[in-house]
């Protein structure tokens, strides 16, 4: 028996992945973020909502508008899919990166005005029982647009021939989204509900992750140098927010993979 889901933000990365991975008993319908209130069908079996300004620098110049991106856009579709399954997507930027490996009964304290805004709107969702928060980690992939995801950034940078400086000392569990897609799809199967962390299960540094991406790409010339988040002038930047998954690894049906090695498995993978 086929179900309904509403997928919003298929323009960007995760949203792009979860509608292009879609099971065969799942009937898909994208819809962008200004036209919620327009599904006339009848009430979807889940809603997943991927859009946001998630992009830490337009958030702290325009946090007005990064509030009502992310906390009034997010309760508007709890309020109108408070019936239905929904599934939100958070960031291991809540934390202030203190200390690392964070698990899900750890307190919250975003450093900046995209983790508060995220934070706030966890809230919101987790106060219907029917309803999940995803907290996800750095997501590797391609996006519609090239410029969504952390690896399309740098790339996209060596191919202009810029030197990136890479800080040593602040930590992420990367994941690929082709990945995080496909949990997704099994959580939603599942029908769980609640807090999950999603993320890889190596921790690397921001200098780990760009010399392994250094090795994949062929078709630029890697410049970077270390660096020391320490140095970093612009807004506040946690420096350790790696995720402790397994309680999201206990519902699946494979294991959450290391980065490095998902990267070296999969040499054809758009990443």
């Amino acid at each position: 028996m086929s179900r309904t889901v509403l997928i919003t933000g298929t323009g960007g990365l995760i949203g792009n992945y979860l509608l292009r991975s879609a099971p065969g008993d799942w009937r898909v319908h994208a819809i962008s973020q200004s036209h919620e209130e327009e599904w006339n069908g009848p009430p979807p079996d889940l809603m997943i909502h991927c859009a946001a300004l998630s992009r830490s620098a337009a958030c702290e110049k325009h946090p007005e508008f990064a509030r009502e991106s992310n906390v009034d856009m997010t309760r508007l579709l709890c309020r109108l899919f408070r019936d239905a399954s929904l599934i939100f997507f958070s960031t291991d930027l809540v934390f202030d990166g203190q200390k690392g490996n964070y698990s899900e009964t750890d307190a919250v304290n975003p450093l900046t005005v995209y983790g508060r805004t995220k934070a706030e709107a966890e809230q919101i969702v987790l106060s219907n029982p029917r309803h999940t928060v995803i907290r996800l980690a750095l997501n590797a992939g391609v996006s519609p647009t090239g410029d969504r995801a952390f690896n399309e950034e740098i790339h996209n940078a060596w191919r202009r021939g810029e030197t990136l400086k890479l800080f040593t000392d602040e930590f992420r569990t990367p994941i690929p989204a082709a990945v995080t897609a496909r949990v997704v799809w099994e959580l939603a199967d599942k029908g769980a509900t609640g807090l999950f962390h999603l993320g890889g299960i190596e921790k690397l540094s921001r200098w780990e992750i760009g010399q392994l991406l250094a090795e994949r790409w062929k078709d630029v010339t890697p410049k970077m140098v270390p660096g020391s988040v320490r140095d970093y002038k612009g807004p506040p930047r946690s420096p350790d927010t790696s995720l402790d998954c397994a309680k999201i690894q206990k519902l699946l049906s494979f294991p959450l993979p290391r980065f490095s090695e998902w990267l070296r498995a999969n040499p054809h993978e758009p990443v």
